[in-house]
C-alpha cells in the first residue's frame, strides 16, 4: 500500500466521523476512500476526468462527472457538513466562485494549495528569471493545470473579501509533518510549501473547541474574528 499523502492525513484527523463529505475534484478517489474507510463519512465526489470517475467506480465510490467552476451551482445549499477541495482551486476558472460555492453547499471548508510565496519559488525567479519547479509545483510552465496561482498573503485576502473565516491552518512541506500556522504571519508566507485551511462563514457559529481535531493544535482564528470576540465581551 502507498504512503498516504501529508495533507490527506490532516484531512482525514479533521474531518468529523460519519459527516457528509463532498469531494470536489476527487481524481482517482483516494482520499474519499480513505475518508470513507477510516472515518464513516456519506462521501460523494465530483470529477472532471473520464479517467478519475471510472477510477472512483472502480473503487465502488459515489461519484458525478462534473466541472467545479459550473456544476457546484446544482448542489443544494448546506447539502454537507465539508466540501473538500485538495490542491485544486489554483487550477479552476474562478477561484472566488468556487471558494464561495463551497461554503454554500457545505458549513466547512477543507482547502488545500500550493504557496506560490514559499522560499524556493522566489529563489528561482530571482536567482533564474523562469517559472519555477518545485516539489509543490512540478509542472513546466507550458504544460502545468495551474491557471491561478497565489501565496497565503493572496488566499487570506480572498477569505477576507468572501467574508471567511479561517478555522485552522496547516502548513505542509514534503516530507515533514504538518504544522499549524498563523498564515497572516508574513514568515509563514516564505516558509510554506503548501497550505492547508479550514473554512466557515463568519455567520455560521465556530468549529467546536476540540484540539485534537484542528491539526492536533490551539485552534486559529483570524484577528477579525479575534477582534469582534472581544468587542462582544465588553458588552
Amino acid at each position: 500500500m502507498s504512503p498516504v499523502r501529508e495533507d490527506f492525513r490532516e484531512i482525514l484527523r479533521l474531518v468529523r466521523p460519519g459527516s457528509r463529505v463532498l469531494d470536489v475534484g476527487c481524481g482517482d478517489g483516494e482520499l474519499l476512500e480513505l475518508l470513507i474507510r477510516e472515518k464513516g463519512v456519506d462521501g460523494q465526489g465530483l470529477e472532471l476526468s473520464h479517467a478519475g470517475v471510472s477510477a472512483c467506480l472502480a473503487r465502488g465510490l459515489a461519484v458525478v462527472q462534473g466541472d467545479a467552476d459550473n456544476d457546484l451551482d446544482d448542489f443544494p445549499s448546506q447539502a454537507f457538513d465539508y466540501a473538500v477541495l485538495s490542491d485544486t482551486l489554483q487550477s479552476v476558472r474562478d477561484p472566488k466562485h468556487v471558494l464561495s460555492e463551497l461554503l454554500r453547499i457545505a458549513s466547512r471548508a477543507v482547502v488545500s494549495l500550493p504557496n506560490f510565496g514559499h522560499w524556493r519559488v522566489r529563489w528561482a525567479l530571482v536567482t533564474q528569471g523562469r517559472m519555477p519547479e518545485t516539489r509543490a509545483l512540478p509542472e513546466p510552465w507550458w504544460s502545468t493545470p495551474n491557471i491561478h496561482l497565489c501565496t497565503l498573503a493572496d488566499f487570506t485576502d480572498l477569505c477576507r473579501n468572501l467574508d471567511l473565516r479561517i478555522d485552522a491552518c496547516a502548513s505542509l512541506v514534503a516530507g515533514r509533518p504538518a504544522r499549524p500556522i498563523d498564515p497572516a504571519k508574513a514568515i509563514e508566507n516564505w516558509r510554506a510549501e503548501q497550505a492547508l485551511f479550514l473554512l466557515s462563514r463568519r455567520t455560521e457559529a465556530p468549529a467546536p473547541a476540540v484540539q485534537n481535531d484542528l491539526f492536533a493544535a490551539p485552534q486559529f482564528i483570524d484577528p477579525a474574528a479575534r477582534r469582534m470576540g472581544r468587542r462582544r465581551a465588553r458588552r
